[in-house]
């Protein structure tokens, strides 16, 4: 069960910057675009804040536009843009599938409605201890996300194991992305790798002053991709695992591959090391390595109720599908 909202102050910049100046005057305020994750958890007792910076009127971060960045074609994609435009646009259809893909994965209509790729990006991480009621929370003596001692998936770690679950920042890690931050001390650009922290707590590297306003994408010629989750229903639920898969073909060799998760770790997660398959045919032994990649890479706990071994043998099995779905996709496009 949900309770009511608590009363809090709602403040409209009209541009990013004041939005950071705000931000600065009130220290305990919180960011609001769409709303469909933060008010859930106002409710619930999760969130708590006097002061909501509305960021729907910053008509900057709604903007989407062509640029050359690094001397490669990019799309920036500013943080307000909405998850339904983004599923829709001709650009990103065509040119970066998996982010369209992911886009369209989250939710349900409405939501992708009003839900940004910031708010996405954003997300609270997640636990089957910690998205609950302040009743059932306090009736299981809470947990160290909020209000307690000891992580409930691992009561002897001093850290927080909740799960990020997003679906576009795997699509967007995988095709490359960069976020762009904006402070009182100005602009800065990072990796949307590097965005991430590996803390259920405290998972995003962001400045408590700093506001994510866009996001930058090469657009990589000859570059296909993809992004699937598993759950349990086919709409509305966040993933128990999901797998975004960016792939290039020489020939009949891999020119490039980058796989990107999320659901199985307190960050989406890069899987590290497929670089050494890059310039070898895509056969059982290659697909024998990026699962042992996959593997090293995820640490699902039990922060849902789908258990551990299933998204450890899951996750590798959806990427393998991908990777073989995509290898066919580029050659047919060659």
């Amino acid at each position: 069960m949900m309770g009511a909202l608590s009363e809090f102050r709602l403040m409209r910049p009209a541009s990013a910057a004041d939005a950071v100046r705000l931000r600065g005057e009130f220290p305990a305020s919180r960011f609001i675009a769409g709303g469909t994750d933060l008010l859930p958890n106002m409710r619930r007792g999760l969130v708590g804040t006097e002061v909501l910076i509305d960021l729907g009127g910053v008509g900057e971060l709604a903007e989407m536009r062509h640029e050359l960045c690094h001397n490669r074609d990019t799309l920036r994609i500013g943080a307000g843009v909405t998850l339904a435009t983004l599923a829709a646009d001709a650009t990103v259809v065509s040119s970066l599938p998996a982010l369209a893909q992911a886009a369209l994965a989250v939710a349900g209509p409405t939501h992708r409605r009003a839900a940004t790729l910031g708010g996405n990006l954003c997300l609270d991480t997640r636990c089957q201890y910690y998205n609950q009621s302040e009743d059932w929370r306090r009736g299981n003596d809470f947990c160290m996300k909020r209000s307690g001692n000891i992580c409930r998936v691992a009561p002897k770690s001093n850290r927080c194991y909740a799960a990020f679950s997003g679906d576009v920042a795997p699509a967007l890690i995988a095709l490359g992305a960069e976020v762009e931050l904006l402070g009182p001390q100005g602009l800065r650009r990072l990796p949307l790798a590097d965005f991430y922290v590996d803390n259920g707590m405290n998972w995003l590297a962001l400045g408590p002053d700093e506001l994510l306003v866009a996001v930058t994408v090469p657009l990589v010629p000859a570059r296909v991709s993809a992004y699937e989750k598993i759950r349990v229903r086919g709409a509305i639920d966040f993933p128990l695992a999901g797998v975004a898969v960016a792939l290039r073909r020489d020939g009949d060799l891999i020119g490039e591959l980058r796989i990107a998760c999320t659901g199985v770790s307190s960050r989406p997660e890069f899987i590290a090391g497929l670089d050494e398959l890059v310039g070898k045919p895509l056969d059982d032994a290659v697909l024998a390595v990026m699962e042992r990649h996959l593997k090293r890479g995820i640490q699902p706990m039990e922060t849902t109720l789908a258990s551990v071994p299933y998204r450890r043998r899951a996750t590798p099995a959806l990427a393998k599908r991908l990777v073989r779905r995509l290898w066919d996709e580029a050659r047919q496009g060659a």
